[in-house]
């Protein structure tokens, strides 16, 4: 917890915000302030109550205290209703002037914690789930704010109270009492301690629980169109009530851990309460001290269990905050595996020209993808890259972006290695249009304007109208601003791809990765987005990893790749005549094409018949 603090120490007192340091300040203060407040009831519970005792008696005692002799008992009494009131004013007014300063640190961590999430890598993102993310940021938002809340506004408080109380047991009474109230607090809190490690461990299994239970339940949801195809409702939902079994029975766990727990804290209190008010009875009876000393003792016992009580549950809570702040403090600690390197220099863009120079890569060391690659993308050309599936395709767009890094070899734009260049000028250079468009949920409008902010209205449409979108879009009754759904499935296939193109458009990079853009789409579909996409590439060093070899065909060359490595390369004509794995390829696919052209040709026969059939039985019912 230490640790923890002062890590998160420089977000509570933050350099260069000196209004946040004042509001510290003054809490501290006003901590201080209502504590002695705080003391002093219980003095004017004493106070009223020799007052009434001694009127009872008909003795004055406007010798004790002022008031008497102006008000009497009832001025007491009102005196006490006063010190209550003054010490609840004072303990908001703190909670009120801190809470910017929580908050603050909240925003400022979260929002620190939410960049680097950004800044690692792709890596990083494949081996963690998203739901799991997104609840290790909300958890960690939460305990930021319940930690620096419950230690400037309980934790600090208590310990104030704890040595006031003492102090005014030593000075007002004897020795005994500070022995028995000293003991009474070790033991609550050593047995308070005990209990919550206890309770931790069952809270942690339903923290892990919970996170699972949320992960399931993101994954299952986010792919709804697929748990419908396969019919797996009933599998999912046993999947995700398996977690949530796991969650119930810890949870019930721990509700029975907080019973014992509270069950002991009341028993300690309860003790340590009876033998101090044992001990002012004697002396009562002894005549060394008054009935007011007797109901003092009650009351700033009574006083002390509310913050005692509420140890325990600060206990529970810091710690529970404590390890949820490690958590996004464990992510702030993950280097990015890929990081600009010390003096790395804008990348200067004039012609495009793309090179890969003996290219080596792995993603893990025993598996190589791409065995010391070697190809040029000359300005304005087009190079298409294809392959059998596992061949390393997609993997050379993934260096490209400089998601990872090759093991050996360079690749260059301009003669620039990109490993020596900034990533926000690399990716601002190039231009992704991938095989499987995800959308923002938002709106169209916003999804196109993420190419480039601070673009206008007119080339937001502009850029439509190039994508061949523009026209759906209009047809739309809330046009451009029509939300497009999680990940965009308010849109078909090939409405999501011209949104994407119409992004990458507005964009304008000099260089443009078509990332099989087109695998996923109908033939008449993938001819229109072929078009569009052609029309983007004009000028543009464009790089296109295809799956489908038709799509290729104009490219300037085209380079097969095969287990890792460079097996043919040339023109369409070229690799054609050379009939090799371009030709096999080529020759496998345009069989594939024809069995499906004919099936739709049956199934566009099979309904036009179905449509006369339909129209003759029409006819002869009327």
């Amino acid at each position: 917890m230490l640790l923890t603090m002062v890590r998160l120490w420089p977000y509570l007192w933050p350099s260069g915000r000196v209004d946040l340091k004042l509001r510290v300040a003054a809490s501290l203060a006003l901590t201080v302030v209502s504590k002695f407040v705080t003391i002093a009831v219980p003095f004017t519970f004493k106070w009223a109550t020799d007052a009434l005792a001694n009127a009872a008696k008909g003795t004055s005692v406007s010798h004790t205290i002022l008031f008497v002799a102006i008000g009497g008992p009832l001025a007491l009494t009102f005196l006490y209703g006063l010190v209550r009131i003054l010490m609840v004013v004072l303990t908001q007014m703190r909670e009120g002037l801190f809470a910017r300063v929580a908050l603050h640190a909240v925003r400022r961590l979260a929002r620190r914690t939410f960049e680097h999430m950004h800044r690692l890598s792709l890596r990083f993102h494949l081996e963690r789930k998203t739901g799991g993310l997104t609840r290790v940021l909300e958890r960690g938002r939460q305990g930021i704010e319940e930690l620096s809340r419950l230690t400037m506004m309980t934790v600090i408080p208590t310990v104030i109270e704890f040595a006031l109380v003492i102090s005014v047991f030593w000075l007002h009474f004897d020795w005994r009492y500070v022995v028995l109230v000293t003991v009474m607090i070790a033991i609550y809190l050593s047995y308070t301690v005990i209990a919550t490690n206890w309770r931790i461990g069952i809270r942690r299994i339903m923290n892990n629980s919970d996170t699972e239970a949320t992960t399931k339940a993101v994954d299952s949801l986010l792919n709804y169109e697929t748990v419908k195809y396969f019919g797996a409702e009933e599998r999912e939902t046993e999947r995700y009530d398996v977690s949530m079994e796991r969650y119930e029975k810890s949870s019930v766990r721990s509700y029975t851990s907080l019973a014992v727990l509270n069950t002991g804290q009341a028993a300690i209190f309860t003790v340590g309460l009876t033998l101090a008010m044992a001990l002012c009875a004697l002396g009562v009876m002894a005549g060394s001290e008054t009935v007011g000393d007797f109901v003092m003792v009650n009351a700033m016992m009574v006083q002390l269990y509310i913050p005692l009580n509420f140890m325990g549950m600060v206990y529970r809570e810091i710690k529970q905050a404590t390890i949820d702040i490690e958590e996004m403090f464990a992510i702030l600690g993950q280097n990015p595996e890929i990081a600009d390197r010390p003096g790395a220099r804008p990348l200067e863009v004039k012609q495009g020209a793309v090179r890969f120079d003996n290219v080596r890569f792995a993603y893990e060391s025993n598996r190589p993808i791409l065995k010391g690659i070697s190809f040029d993308v000359p300005a304005g050309k087009t190079i298409a890259i294809v392959g059998p599936s596992g061949a390393g395709k997609s993997t050379i767009s993934r260096l490209l972006f400089r998601f990872y890094e090759p093991q050996s070899g360079h690749i260059l734009i301009d003669g620039q290695d990109i490993g020596f260049v900034t990533q926000a000028t690399l990716r601002r250079a190039l231009g992704m249009v991938p095989q499987d468009t995800v959308l923002f949920n938002d709106t169209i409008g916003y999804n196109i304007r993420y190419g480039r902010w601070d673009a206008s209205e007119t080339e937001i449409e502009e850029a439509a109208e190039l994508a061949q979108i523009g026209q759906f879009i209009r047809s739309l009754p809330e046009g451009y601003d029509t939300p497009v759904g999680e990940r965009g499935l308010k849109l078909s296939g090939g409405e999501k791809q011209r949104v994407a193109i119409a992004r990458t458009i507005l964009k304008g990079p000099p260089i443009l990765v078509l990332d099989e853009a087109t695998s996923a789409l109908d033939s008449f579909t993938e001819q229109e987005i072929q078009a569009a996409l052609d029309r983007v590439a004009q000028g543009r060093t464009t790089v296109v990893i295809a799956h489908r070899l038709s799509t290729v065909v104009k490219a300037d060359e085209i380079i097969v790749l095969d287990q890792g490595v460079v097996a043919e390369r040339g023109s369409h004509a070229e690799l054609l005549a050379r009939d090799g794995l371009y030709a096999a390829l080529w020759n496998r696919q345009r069989e594939m094409d024809a069995a499906r052209e004919a099936l739709e040709r049956a199934e566009a026969e099979e309904g036009e018949s179905l449509r006369r059939s339909l129209s003759t039985e029409a006819q002869a019912a009327e």
